[in-house]
């Protein structure tokens, strides 16, 4: 494999510095992928590709765009409504760090002469043998290896994550002193593809679909009163219910086949069992036996101590210490083992 790279820009902050350092004595290039779709535009926007070049030309090295708008509506547009649909609540982030990040975009890489690609995720990876494993950053606050769990162990080793030893403060203070235009640039936070946040208001648009009012319910079936569209609650959720009852009320679960929203109070909303398919395992291939593990099931949420069992090829069952707040199917369950990262699966 050569020493060449190629770097997914942004044009922030994150991503210049990852191209600050991991261009350094080597072949490298940057690129930025343009996920333009079905007349939606909130992707890549041209002025993140131009400030993306501008920080390639200050580093001397080429840049270029990489139009993916058709995989990435495909692999992580659809299957995000689609998930939506079924009641359940996705992380398209993940799809994309799969699917397209770390599959179409290594693709493109590789087509252009490059056989590594870096991205300004805050993460890390090591070898040990002949795996490569993918470990927590050492900035806590701002790990991203939840994001990561899905990778294959083709792509680790053809990743590099240059931020994973540093602080955001080192990031800016590295983008400060090399004069990078983007040094304060603030993070972006949403959805990418949503620009205003409301997922609801997209999925109608883009499929043209009625989705119908429907029953809310308590936990014995009676009917509470009507909601917009299993489509606009998520598990946990509280506010804006749209609905009185006297006390706090949560949406505890949803039926799509029903149209159906289950209502309780928090303390019903804890659990400490969940099955999660479509699992990937990074230090091995298969999970010969139970294993006490560090798990999480919401990227910002503190791990806490389970026992884990692999029940069948494609199916994690997972037994928590504690009690859980929340646990939605379509989120991700990760697992960890100290700072590396065992794997994880989608909750059903």
């Amino acid at each position: 494999m050569n020493d060449n790279i190629m770097i997914a820009m942004s044009g922030g902050v994150d991503s210049a510095v990852a191209a600050l350092l991991a261009a350094r004595g080597r072949q490298a290039a940057g690129v930025t992928m343009r996920l333009d779709f079905k007349g939606n535009t909130s992707g890549v926007i041209d002025s993140d590709a131009q400030d993306a070049a501008r920080i390639c030309a200050m580093l001397g090295i080429p840049h270029c765009v990489a139009e993916l708008g058709d995989a990435f509506y495909a692999a992580v547009v659809i299957p995000f409504i689609e998930a939506y649909e079924r009641g359940q609540t996705p992380n398209p982030c993940i799809d994309c760090n799969k699917r397209i990040k770390f599959g179409a975009l290594l693709d493109f890489a590789r087509k252009q002469g490059y056989d590594r690609i870096a991205t300004g995720h805050y993460a890390r990876v090591e070898t040990h043998g002949d795996r490569t494993l993918l470990c927590r950053a050492k900035d806590e606050k701002k790990d991203q290896s939840y994001m990561l769990y899905t990778l294959s162990q083709e792509v680790l080793s053809r990743v590099q994550f240059p931020l994973g030893e540093l602080d955001k403060e080192s990031v800016r203070e590295l983008a400060s002193n090399a004069r990078l235009p983007v040094a304060h640039r603030a993070d972006s936070q949403d959805i990418c593809f949503i620009a205003d946040g409301d997922y609801a208001a997209f999925i109608k648009r883009q499929t043209g679909k009625l989705y119908p009012k429907g029953k809310f319910l308590s936990l014995d079936g009676s009917v509470l009163g009507e909601h917009q569209g299993q489509l606009h609650y998520t598990v946990g959720q509280r506010k804006g219910l749209g609905i009185a009852l006297g006390k706090p009320a949560f949406v505890i679960g949803k039926s799509a086949s029903e149209n159906t929203v289950t209502l309780g109070e928090n303390a019903d909303l804890f659990a400490k069992r969940l099955v999660a398919k479509q699992i990937n395992l990074i230090p091995f291939d298969r999970m010969e036996h139970g294993m006490r593990l560090l798990a999480k099931t919401r990227y910002r949420q503190v791990a806490s101590l389970a026992w884990v069992e692999q029940t069948d090829e494609d199916e994690l069952t997972v037994v928590f210490e504690e009690p859980q707040r929340a646990i939605s199917p379509g989120q991700s369950l990760v697992l960890y083992r100290d700072e590396y990262v065992v794997g994880g699966g989608k909750i059903v």
